[in-house]
């Protein structure tokens, strides 16, 4: 890409990617080194059998020796995962988790529209609007290897602000429908 559309940009180019080539299977993980590759299976199995559309693998589902962050995220982290499970009506304990495995509703979901700026957590709520069916596995995360977060305390408040807003328009928006088979 000529510029830098973001993460929610570069997500959904690749959803777009794998749309157009006909996937019927994808798998999204942080490129940090946070997502161990070898703990896959538990994210792509469910999906094989039918269990899911859209695996999350979730550092708060497990019991052991997942890596927790530091305190300030992982409250921000769980004011999300209560505001979401009380929107859909559904339990979500990782609402910022990248680490994903779609079928190809999931994948036609996300080519045709995802949030930009900190897209998790909506996107979380758009799989259940659209009544796609989500599924959180226990998975062991590591602390990031490379880089840092983008995410600053300031940018933490405006993410929490800006993100609950999104979900409370969210709310009023039109009703959306099941996804068409094909």
């Amino acid at each position: 890409l000529p510029f830098n559309l973001g993460i929610g940009g570069a997500v959904q180019t690749g959803f777009m990617y794998a749309l157009a080539h006909g996937y019927e299977l994808a798998v999204r993980l942080d490129g940090d080194g946070q997502h161990d590759p070898a703990e896959l299976p538990k994210l792509i199995e469910p999906v094989l059998r039918g269990d899911a559309d859209i695996v999350v693998g979730s550092r708060f589902a497990a019991a052991g020796d997942s890596y927790r962050p530091p305190l300030a995220r992982r409250a921000g982290i769980r004011f999300f995962a209560g505001l979401v499970s009380l929107l859909v009506r559904q339990r979500v304990t990782d609402t910022t988790s990248g680490f994903q495995a779609l079928n190809g509703k999931g994948i036609r979901l996300f080519a045709d529209d995802y949030p930009h700026d900190y897209p998790e957590v909506e996107a979380t709520v758009m799989v259940i609007k659209h009544r796609l069916r989500l599924l959180e596995v226990p998975v062991l995360m590591r602390e990031r290897e490379h880089g840092s977060s983008s995410i600053t305390a300031l940018r933490s408040a405006y993410y929490v602000l800006k993100v609950t807003l999104a979900l409370m328009v969210g709310v009023f928006r039109r009703k959306a429908v099941p996804l068409e088979d094909g």
